[in-house]
């Protein structure tokens, strides 16, 4: 009898052990596309990010793989109103961060996202070839010269129309471009004498171009808004990512790239 009462107690516990190692089994599947038990994370997130975010964006991926080993992140740096489109299309992302509200709200309507912050803000300013050859000193000037703009569904397009219309300059460019990176590299090869783009793409190019400021009341900005996309198969990186891009070593990385406060 003694025998039998010790089995019948035995059998709970052996059962019991198998139960957990039947839990155990499903967290570690569930571990390998996103975080594991110990609230690790791993697996890979595709971000869509507007062009202007390029250099900021490839360091704060680079410190945030170092805080969380075993983690990956993937861009495709685009025009904000293209990235917006193949999101709304059906492309494959888990995070987006627009350089402008407008192409981000076309993204939360087609139910793409359900939410975003602002998380910078951008300021445009006038490119030139290195040493300003044609000496333009503001936008006005920009009616006299051969000139490089974003084509107008891109922010930097949209905010250089503003401009326009803000002072009354009439510019037809020489060169329409997809990007604020591509209207760049076309001020860079000298094709034209000037191009509008953002103070971070002007800080980024260093001695390839000289900047010349736009007077802050004929001036405009831009506010950068960042979401976890809803067809994320990784959300828990996804939201990692986007919250290291807001916490302070996200911004600190931003502001030296010359990005402002939302």
């Amino acid at each position: 009898m003694r025998k039998i009462a010790a089995l019948a107690l035995a059998l709970p516990v052996a059962l019991t052990g198998l139960a957990g190692c039947g839990g155990s089994s499903g967290n570690d599947a569930s571990a390998s596309q996103s975080s594991g038990g110990s609230g690790q994370l791993s697996g890979s997130i595709t971000v869509f990010a507007a062009s202007s975010l390029t250099g900021a964006f490839n360091q704060i991926a680079t410190d945030f793989k170092k805080a969380h080993p075993g983690t990956n992140i993937v861009f495709q740096f685009g025009s904000s109103g293209d990235l917006a489109t193949s999101i709304t299309q059906g492309g494959s992302a888990d995070v987006f961060a627009s350089a402008s509200p407008t192409n981000m709200q076309s993204v939360l309507k087609a139910g793409d996202a359900t939410t975003s912050t602002n998380f910078v803000s951008n300021t445009a300013e006038i490119a030139t070839p290195p040493g300003n050859p044609k000496h333009i000193t503001g936008l006005a000037d920009l009616a006299k010269v051969k000139v490089a703009l974003c084509v107008p569904t891109a922010p930097c397009g949209a905010l250089a129309q503003q401009l326009f219309q803000k002072t009354g300059v009439s510019v037809t460019p020489a060169a329409s471009e997809p990007d604020v990176k591509t209207t760049l590299a076309v001020v860079q090869s000298g094709e034209v004498d000037a191009g509008i783009v953002y103070v971070t793409d002007v800080k980024a190019a260093g001695d390839k171009v000289t900047g010349v400021e736009i007077p802050t009341d004929q001036n405009g900005t831009t506010e950068y808004p960042i979401a976890t996309l809803s067809g994320s198969k990784n959300k828990d990186l996804a939201n990692a990512f986007v919250s290291y891009v807001e916490s302070s070593d996200g911004q600190k990385v931003l502001a030296a790239a010359g990005f402002s406060a939302p």
